[in-house]
This record gives structure tokens, C-alpha cells and sequence, in this order.
């Protein structure tokens, strides 16, 4: 039987985890080899600014094994906010065991105790239907949403923005 996994808010010591995290995503995801140093600076400015958003870790046995940063959008519709969950990712090994489900009911839970929120959002590729399915199986719908971008130069990044960032 393997250990629990347990559900952390992460801290800047885990700025690390997340960089090789979002890193192995966007080369896993889109075949992207991203910038770790700008990796860098971007986790870290989650926890510079939290209006950003925060990020969850999930552990097992003491080992971080997944990730998932939240942002918010507000909704002048509803009066209140979406948490977009972001930046989804666990190591091959923990795959299909139940980590980012327990990430995802550890956002819920925070979400629906935190007055103003509305619910929660993220995109996935249209090719991605594993997570597609896993995603249906904890109860999210498809919202009826093309994701279009207009991507800028960051200029500090000297990178292309983009879907995963």
C-alpha cells in the first residue's frame, strides 16, 4: 500500500521543485524548452505578490510528487471569483495514483470555504484526453470555450508568453 499523500501550501523553498515541474510540463505538453531562469522568476513572483495566486504540493511519504498554482479572474457576472488551476503537474512515477486528484479536492475544499469564489476553471489541450477524462471524472464539465491568446515579448523574459504561462 503506498503512503498517503498530503496536500501543502507551497513555500519559496519549493521554488525548485516548481521550476523542474514547469519546466518537465511545457517539454512533456508542447514540447517546449523553457527558460529556467525565467522559470524561476515567475514562481518566485507568486509568492512577491500573492494576488497572483498560490501554489499547492502535493507529498508523499515526504516527497513532493505534484504540483498546481492557482490564479484568480474576476467576474463581473457573478460578483465574485474563478480560481483558474494552473500549471498542473506530478512526476511519472506518482502518475495515476491519485495525487492530482487529491490536489484538485484540497483547491475545491480552500475554494468553497473562501467567500466570493465561484468556482473553478483551468484549460486543457484538445489532444489531452487522459486528463480530459480525469478532469470529467472529478466533476468539471466543459465550459463551451475556445481559449484564444494574443501572445506578447515579455520583455524582462526575452520569451514568448504563451498558453502555459
Amino acid at each position: 500500500m503506498k503512503p498517503s499523500i498530503e496536500i501543502r501550501a507551497a513555500s519559496e523553498a519549493d521554488i525548485p521543485f516548481l521550476v523542474d515541474c514547469n519546466a518537465a510540463m511545457a517539454l512533456e505538453t508542447e514540447h517546449k524548452m523553457l527558460d529556467r531562469t525565467v522559470l524561476t522568476r515567475g514562481a518566485r513572483g507568486v509568492f512577491e505578490e500573492p494576488r497572483r495566486g498560490f501554489y499547492r504540493v502535493a507529498e508523499r511519504a515526504g516527497e513532493a510528487v505534484g504540483s498546481l498554482m492557482v490564479t484568480y479572474e474576476w467576474s463581473d457576472w457573478r460578483n465574485g471569483d474563478w480560481w483558474w488551476i494552473q500549471s498542473v503537474y506530478v512526476t511519472p512515477a506518482a502518475r495515476r495514483s491519485g495525487v492530482f486528484s487529491a490536489l484538485y479536492a484540497d483547491v475545491e475544499r480552500q475554494a468553497r470555504a473562501t467567500p466570493g469564489v465561484v468556482g473553478l476553471r483551468l484549460y486543457v489541450e484538445n489532444e489531452n484526453s487522459p486528463a480530459q477524462a480525469t478532469y470529467a471524472a472529478l466533476g468539471m464539465s466543459d465550459a463551451g470555450y475556445r481559449l484564444l491568446q494574443a501572445g506578447f515579448i515579455n520583455i524582462d523574459a526575452r520569451a514568448p508568453s504563451g498558453p502555459g504561462g
